[in-house]
């Protein structure tokens, strides 16, 4: 996908866009958050976007050093508090889908939705070992029922550990075991 934001960005595509689609990879924020985020609500000191209203009320979305990074390179203009920018003066944009549509087609992805990204993020969390708790707490559920989808992707990290630590630990019951 990297690839396929670079190089649409160097053929012209809406470099808030592509800004918005890398935010959306690396925060697993929903699409409406990213999009109507004002310049106000960001605190890179902190590493958050602190969202005075989301789906479920206020949230922080805590930001990694590479969404820094893109938020760094996002043109700020005057008079436009939206970090992402929209055609009409002092507006945001409003709609993804087709620059969406002409990415995922650059970088092969089929079907995959924007919304998909969300659910991405979490697998990744959840394979690095993240509780239930905290990508909840990541993707600013209120519910843990909400997060409970995720439950498969945590544990399988947790049976690649169980099944490392049996290996290691087979060998020293062979000899000890009943005879």
């Amino acid at each position: 996908m990297g690839k396929a934001l670079s190089d649409a960005e160097q053929e012209g595509e809406n470099i808030y866009a592509i800004a918005a689609i890398r935010l959306l990879i690396l925060t697993g924020a929903r699409v409406g958050e990213i999009l109507t985020s004002k310049w106000d609500f960001v605190d890179t000191e902190r590493g958050l976007i602190f969202l005075p209203k989301s789906k479920t009320g206020a949230k922080p979305i805590f930001l990694s050093e590479c969404a820094i990074e893109v938020l760094n390179a996002i043109p700020r203009l005057e008079k436009n508090p939206y970090v992402i920018v929209g055609a009409s003066s002092g507006s945001h944009l409003v709609n993804l889908q087709k620059p969406w549509r002409r990415l995922r087609t650059r970088a092969g992805l089929g079907a995959v939705r924007l919304h998909d990204l969300r659910h991405s993020f979490a697998s990744f969390a959840a394979a690095q070992g993240a509780s239930l708790l905290m990508i909840g707490k990541l993707l600013g559920h209120t519910q843990m029922r909400t997060t409970q989808r995720y439950a498969h992707l945590v544990a399988d990290p947790l049976r690649a550990v169980a099944e490392t630590v049996g290996v290691h630990l087979a060998p020293s019951l062979a000899s000890h075991g009943p005879k």
